[in-house]
């Protein structure tokens, strides 16, 4: 996709997305994710939530199952809702990344 196709679709979107779209274009331009780490023999390597063993993937699993980000929450006593949302920004950002987590660990 070319910068060209994607400008009327960044101009339709409403002012929250479009900052939300700016908070992940500048977090993949800088290549660091607030909230969120990769530790080489931690969780294969995997995006985690910071100081946690607690994948993205497995956040973003588990809202496809049907789990609430309240109940999330209440699974996880030591997230919080940034983290939640650090974890869905980074999982918009590197979509292919999660999936391949996803698929992986579900057929192991």
């Amino acid at each position: 996709m070319t910068l060209k196709e994607l400008q009327p679709q960044l101009l339709a979107l409403d002012p929250a997305e479009k900052a939300l779209a700016i908070q992940v274009l500048a977090q993949s331009l800088a290549n660091s994710w607030s909230g969120i780490e990769k530790t080489p023999g931690v969780c294969g390597g995997d995006a985690c939530i910071a100081d946690t063993r607690i994948p993205v993937w497995v956040l973003v699993n588990a809202r496809r199952l049907g789990i609430s980000e309240t109940e999330l929450l209440k699974d996880y006593p030591t997230l919080s809702a940034s983290d939640l949302g650090n974890a869905w920004a980074y999982a918009r950002a590197y979509p292919d990344e999660i999936e391949i987590a996803i698929r992986e660990n579900e057929e192991a």
